[in-house]
Formats: C-alpha cells, sequence, structure tokens
C-alpha cells in the first residue's frame, strides 16, 4: 500500500514583509496551514524579541514556532542560532508526526552571524523506519557554507544509518549549487525541483525570483510534485518564496 508525505520549506523573515515594512506572522500562519504540510522546514524564527513585543500590539505571545504550530502540528523543535540582549532567532521543524529526538547542532564560522543545523528524526506511520529531518540556514560566504555543509554531511555519516530516508530542507544561500558537489553526490541526496538534469527552483526574491537559494534534498522516497510558492500573496509575506513537495512511499515493516 502506497503512503504519502508532504513537507514545506520557508525562510519566513522573523514573521515581516521584505525589508521589515509590515508585520505579518497572522498571515504566515494563515499561508502556511493552507500548505497543509506534514512536515515544515522554517528559517529566520523569531524565538523571542521583547522589542516587537513592546511595539506591535497583535505580537504573538507565544514564541513564532509555537504560535505558528497551534492546534496543527502537535510537534515541534526550536534550534536556538542568533541570541542577542532582547531576543534570539533560529530554524523550527513542525510536524505531524512524533519527533523521536532532536538535536541543534552549531556551524557559526564567523562570529557575526551564527548558523545551525536543526535535526529531528521523526516517526513516520508505516515507513518503517525514522525519517530524519535537517533544517538548514547556511552562510551567506562560500568558504563559510562550505564548512557547514561538510559538518552536515559528517553528521549525517555519523548518525543517520546508512540508506535511512533524509530530507534535507532550508535557505543554502547557495546561487551557484555547489551543495550537488558538496553535499548531495556525497550523502546520495538529489535536489527535488533539480530532475532531468535541471538546476534547483529559483526562490529570490519571492516578488520575482532569480536567485536558487532555497532547497529540498531527498533520499529514500519517490518524489510526486514539487511547487514554488513565489508571487501574490506569498511575496507579500516573507522575501523568500515557500517550496513544498509531495512524496510517496511503499508501506514497511519497522525494523526491531
Amino acid at each position: 500500500m502506497t503512503q504519502t508525505l508532504s513537507i514545506a520549506t520557508w525562510n519566513i523573515h522573523k514573521g515581516f514583509s521584505q525589508f521589515n515594512r509590515r508585520m505579518m506572522v497572522h498571515e504566515l500562519r494563515d499561508r502556511l496551514r493552507e500548505l497543509s504540510a506534514d512536515i515544515v522546514f522554517l528559517q529566520e524564527v523569531q524565538g523571542l524579541h521583547l522589542g516587537h513585543a513592546e511595539r506591535h500590539p497583535d505580537w504573538p505571545l507565544l514564541p513564532q514556532h509555537e504560535f505558528l504550530a497551534e492546534d496543527v502540528w502537535a510537534n515541534h523543535s526550536y534550534g536556538r542560532n542568533m541570541v542577542y540582549d532582547h531576543g534570539h532567532h533560529g530554524n523550527a521543524i513542525l510536524s505531524r508526526h512524533p519527533i523521536l529526538h532532536e538535536h541543534n547542532q552549531d556551524v557559526t564560522h564567523l562570529r557575526f552571524e551564527k548558523r545551525g543545523l536543526l535535526h529531528c528524526a521523526v516517526e513516520v506511520p508505516r515507513l518503517g523506519q525514522a525519517l530524519h529531518c535537517v533544517c538548514v540556514h547556511l552562510s551567506l560566504f562560500a568558504r563559510s557554507r562550505r564548512r557547514q555543509m561538510d559538518a552536515l554531511a559528517r553528521r549525517i555519516e555519523d548518525v543517520v544509518p546508512d540508506g535511512a530516508p533524509l530530507l534535507i530542507a532550508g535557505d543554502f544561500n547557495d546561487w551557484r549549487n555547489h551543495a550537488d558537489d558538496l553535499l548531495a553526490q556525497r550523502l546520495g541526496l538529489t535536489e527535488v525541483f533539480a530532475g532531468n538534469a535541471q538546476r534547483p527552483s529559483r526562490s529570490y526574491p519571492a516578488v520575482l525570483p532569480m536567485f536558487r537559494l532555497d532547497r529540498i534534498y531527498q533520499r529514500g522516497l519517490q518524489l510526486d510534485a514539487a511547487i514554488v510558492h513565489a508571487g501574490p500573496p506569498w511575496s507579500g509575506i516573507s522575501d523568500h518564496a515557500a517550496l513544498s513537495a509531495e512524496f510517496r512511499f511503499g508501506a514497511a515493516t519497522r525494523s526491531p
């Protein structure tokens, strides 16, 4: 029997529109729910910001990942990366399915640019083994990205069983597509938009995408569809387009 799994990834720009013109976290939540993904990978998630809470009367009382997940994604994980006097932000994974364990790995290379890799193992019904999900937001600088992708590959090689189903999604800031050479080939991954020898899809800026920054890499699943959510109304919410993908897999017996 064939099973399905849907995912989405989005750099949410801390809940503000491009150039921080408007607070959009409520509209953001509505759009995420329209996607109705089983697992959501989020970058630039505001865990706490005392200044925004004072300036915006409708600023959520909950951390953004909890506010976005409420009543839909019962399981969620947040990896705090950048910490400052008035708050912090990082990556988050929201899931309809149980999160078995989570780990946020600090891969900061430059002190002014804090970065982390949020790794969760998710129990997907009838998949037969844990689905490993990694949410990434890599450096703006090529040398730092190379180090961070190597750190990611080493973690996967160390802790994820060979051939286990794997999703790596997020903002790679990798407009020259070096991730295929530095990461995908090493781990046996395919990028969901790069079939038939194409390149990953453009996702930034969301109003008229020109750069291929956001990615979804996978192994062990069968891709059915992949969509870039750009232009209105998505482009009024964040400076990045959201990406979504649908997969299927054959039901399996759980390993001992």
